[in-house]
């Protein structure tokens, strides 16, 4: 019970420690991917890794196009 116990704070520990994710996207994709991963044979925790990617990549697209959008629109930031 003791290590277990241990393991625990040693994880909170670290989860505590570390600085916060963009994770804009993530977790959608994660969740989709991860449902289709597990219909597909099973392989849940590598489509919910590989959802995440994508949604990453998704929401880093649309981002750039909405800032391409608002400068040729003249309303870049400063």
């Amino acid at each position: 019970m003791k290590p277990t116990l241990m393991a625990c704070a040693a994880a909170l520990l670290v989860l505590a420690a570390a600085p916060a994710a963009n994770a804009k996207g993530c977790i959608k994709g994660a969740v989709v991917g991860g449902v289709a991963g597990h219909y597909a044979g099973h392989h849940g925790v590598l489509g919910a890794a590989a959802g995440c990617l994508y949604g990453r990549h998704h929401a880093r697209e649309q981002d750039r196009q909405r800032q391409q959008q608002g400068q040729v629109n003249g309303q870049g930031k400063l």
